[in-house]
């Protein structure tokens, strides 16, 4: 996708507000990836991503611009935490791991595009296939012409008045999967293990009773797969993880060696700095679908900073990582526009919520701000959390609301002003204790 810096900038300010220096700063690595893919194969190959650091609090938007701008480019994208890799020798995971879980996200990407292509192909074959069952069953009680009677379930399928029947089907077993231990270079699973052998053993098969729509999705899934061609997927999957792939490293600042300490956890910290600059650098990992160079890949490294720096890492990790942006904690005009504007706005999630049970939830403009200013009280006053804050307000705020309602109750409109807020965040307002709903 060939999405201009301001166009990426504009996709993501429908979600996160605020944090314009982050946004173009990754908007400009995205579009120089493009730039990159259009020059000659010798220039590319000298062109590296531009890695970057966000700092700032937790709940700023560090993740989710990161998550955002995977969706927004349809690229592989997985989200590690620094904290969870440890030295070669130490139990945990290696860091090369994080490139097989990149990896597996590309083809499985790859493999989810090209489904959508051969969808409407079985989703005839699956749908004969649930008729030619249902017809089988009908003929043995009526004398009625075999062609007619395939034309009546047709059209009663494509009706949907037959999605709840039940019928008895065949299905194939899966080939169970093996979980990488600790330390193991490769994530394996026995397909992979029995290879090309796997097709010389005739598939197990294994009846069940199941509705017509679930019928016609399973009979999907294995019609799909036998018209992919893995093998192509598994080679688009491994380009697209080297050219396209974004890895956040999340809380990086957790295995920064603190300035003047020494011994114990600053070693093993430093450790696994040691063992995660490679990756960064560039190297190549091998993983169940074939080799890949990490040259190209993009890394994102996020962290608070709290209680260390960024200059508390090792030079050369710093020096992989050229482009730096801090992330501001957030006021009480961003909370306001947090309620409001984006489209996944937490008033809207909760609203669609409660319409479930009936319950037309409305805020008012006095009310939005009469919660923006406890957010940015109890953040001030206690851990400073970033927008997981409105989840503490709202949660608290509806708590009776979502305890009470049923759906049994006609249409109720529920208006939420400031004097509702008052009313049911009186205690909170008064003793700051909402530390019971923090995410």
């Amino acid at each position: 996708m060939d999405m201009t810096p301001k166009q990426i900038v504009a996709e993501l300010d429908r979600y996160i507000i605020g944090q314009t220096k982050a946004k173009r700063a990754v908007a400009i690595a995205l579009r120089n990836r493009y730039r990159r893919s259009r020059l000659p194969q010798t220039v590319r190959e000298e062109i590296t991503p531009k890695n970057i650091i966000m700092k700032g609090p937790t709940g700023v938007g560090k993740t989710e611009i990161a998550r955002r701008l995977a969706k927004i480019m349809r690229a592989p994208f997985i989200k590690v935490e620094a904290t969870k890799y440890t030295e070669v020798g130490y139990v945990g995971r290696d860091v090369e791991s994080m490139i097989r879980d990149l990896a597996e996200t590309a083809v499985h990407l790859v493999k989810q595009e090209q489904m959508a292509v051969v969808e409407s192909k079985a989703r005839e074959f699956a749908e004969q296939k649930a008729i030619d069952i249902i017809l089988k069953s009908r003929k043995k009680s009526t004398e009625t012409a075999e062609s007619v009677l395939r034309a009546q379930i047709t059209d009663e399928l494509h009706d949907g008045k037959l999605k709840n029947t039940v019928i008895e089907i065949e299905v194939a077993e899966h080939m169970p999967q093996m979980e990488a231990m600790p330390g193991m270079s490769i994530d394996l699973n026995l397909n992979d293990m029995l290879g090309s052998l796997s097709s010389l053993i005739p598939q197990r098969k294994k009846r069940r009773k199941v509705s017509v729509e679930d019928a016609v999705e399973l009979f999907m899934e294995e019609e799909s797969e036998r018209l992919l061609d893995m093998d192509a997927i598994k080679a688009e999957g491994v380009r697209r993880a080297q050219e396209d792939g974004i890895i956040f490293i999340d809380e990086i600042d957790k295995i920064a060696s603190r300035q003047g300490a020494s011994g114990g956890m600053d070693v093993s910290r430093e450790g696994v700095q040691r063992d995660i600059l490679p990756i960064v650098e560039g190297c190549t990992v091998m993983t169940k679908y074939g080799a890949i160079k990490t040259d190209y890949i993009l890394f994102i490294a996020s962290g608070a900073f709290q209680i260390s720096s960024v200059t508390d890492l090792i030079p050369e990790l710093q020096g992989r990582f050229p482009i730096r942006v801090d992330l501001e904690s957030l006021t009480f005009e961003d909370f306001v526009r947090i309620f409001t504007e984006p489209e996944n706005a937490v008033t809207r999630q909760y609203a669609a919520m409660l319409s479930v049970e009936n319950i037309d939830l409305k805020f008012t403009p006095e009310a939005i701000e009469e919660m923006s200013r406890i957010a940015v009280l109890e953040n001030e006053t206690g851990e400073d959390i970033g927008a997981r804050r409105l989840h503490t307000v709202m949660e608290s705020l509806l708590e009776d609301i979502s305890f009470n309602a049923d759906g049994n109750n006609p249409k109720l409109e529920v208006k939420v002003d400031k004097t509702y807020v008052a009313e049911h965040l009186a205690k909170e307002i008064s003793e700051h204790d909402l530390k019971k709903y923090i995410l």
